[in-house]
């Protein structure tokens, strides 16, 4: 049984102490493992849930009517306008020593049945900035060390929400700092700073003073730096920027939103940038994804449905040992235990870069990288499903079938 459920079986609704109700979830969700707590009203109910391994799982209901006094209770807390229920707000709050002194990241958002609250954890001491640490396949490491080594260039990452793009470039920071020491200069323009790191200069956007991305970058460009990180390209200026910096013998590491990895060129395109620009600044994109591992524990091997099995070359249908998570209590009855990464790493060599000039569709592009020897995201997945780290439908749920 979990610390609210206990709580509140412990006392009568009119009895219910807020700020203890409110510490009783957060303490459940650091306990669980979570990433982050959805406290959102539903038409009967306020509905408690936490994503686990990137999937919501419910944690408890309570009274509509509390729902005010947790939004004050968060508020207060993140330092919030307690009375402001129309706009949505963002805020930082700490914990305590029973919630293992998280951070907490409280969102809030109006909805028609009253507002919604998301509170991101992140856990500082749980935080491993380790390129290895990550669980990259040998040859997506062996390539991107060599990426990182360079002098200059553009190297993105891309992948959605959630996929592990903030963890992956800080860990590329943390090496290059392992690697050079006091010997380079580092800088970073976030929206915001997720985590300080040692030996590197940090800078927070703040819009509502018109301290932007491509102002930071502007005026960082004249601090000379040799390694640039940007948060994310979301405009055409940033975009421009950030290229330009590759070209004048920077190494930028930034991330983009993108369907796909060969899709950034597509993307950014669009944004108004020449394709001579692109191919000439970008050096490599790294696709990633997390899929969850099956629980260890009650692993077992099993049959995929039919019409899966059909995507699958006969030879690896006949011969391969699936495996899934039945489900136990180590699990928490979910079949699944931690996460793991998948990676498609894109390197930009002469041929794609012709192939980017002539503005060939996406779809394309991806046939030249992959005649190049790139190993797509469906084909790193199919790797672990064949090793029994996870099971075909979650490759499946995550990826989709991109061609094996």
């Amino acid at each position: 049984m979990n610390e609210t459920v206990r709580f509140l079986q412990s006392l009568a609704d009119d009895d219910i102490d807020i700020p203890k109700l409110v510490n009783c979830v957060i303490i459940d969700a650091v306990r669980a493992g979570a990433s982050d707590i959805h406290i959102e009203p539903w038409e009967n109910s306020i509905a408690v849930r936490i994503r686990l391994s990137g999937v919501l799982n419910e944690l408890v209901h309570l009274p509509l009517d509390l729902m005010p006094k947790i939004s004050g209770r968060l508020k207060v807390m993140a330092n919030l306008i307690a009375h402001e229920n129309i706009l949505p707000q963002e805020g930082r709050a700490p914990t305590f020593p029973e919630a293992g002194n998280v951070e907490l990241r409280v969102s809030t958002f109006p909805t028609v049945r009253g507002e919604k609250i998301v509170i991101r954890i992140f856990d500082p001491t749980n935080r491993s900035f380790s390129l290895t640490g990550l669980g990259f396949e040998e040859d997506t490491l062996t390539v991107l060390y060599k990426l990182l080594a360079r002098p200059s260039g553009l190297v993105l990452l891309t992948g959605p929400t959630g996929s592990g793009k903030t963890t992956a470039i800080y860990a590329a920071l943390h090496h290059i700092i392992e690697r050079a020491g006091p010997t380079i200069s580092v800088a970073t323009v976030e929206d915001p700073v997720e985590f300080n790191l040692s030996m590197i200069s940090q800078s927070q956007c703040n819009p509502a003073r018109d301290y932007t991305y491509p102002v930071a970058l502007r005026s960082l460009m004249r601090q000379d730096p040799q390694v640039i990180m940007i948060g994310e390209i979301r405009d055409a200026e940033t975009a421009n920027i950030a290229v330009q910096a590759g070209l004048t013998g920077h190494l930028v590491l930034s991330t983009i939103h993108s369907g796909s990895t060969a899709g950034v060129f597509a993307r950014m395109i669009n944004m108004g940038l020449e394709p001579f620009l692109l191919s000439s600044s970008i050096v490599g994109v790294l696709g990633l994804r997390l899929v969850r591992k099956n629980c260890p524990v009650c692993s077992e091997t099993y049959t995929p449905e039919a019409g899966l099995l059909k995507l699958l070359p006969d030879e690896i249908r006949q011969t391969a040992d699936f495996r899934k998570g039945m489900g136990c209590t180590a699990c928490a009855h979910t079949g699944f235990s931690g996460r793991a990464t998948v990676t498609e790493m894109l390197i930009v060599e002469e041929v794609l870069r012709e192939a980017v000039l002539q503005k060939m569709p996406t779809r394309q592009l991806q046939e030249v990288a992959i005649q190049q020897g790139m190993l797509t995201l469906w084909q790193m997945g199919m790797r672990r499903v064949l090793r029994g780290e996870t099971s075909f439908e979650e490759v499946m749920r995550v990826i989709g079938f991109e061609g094996f």
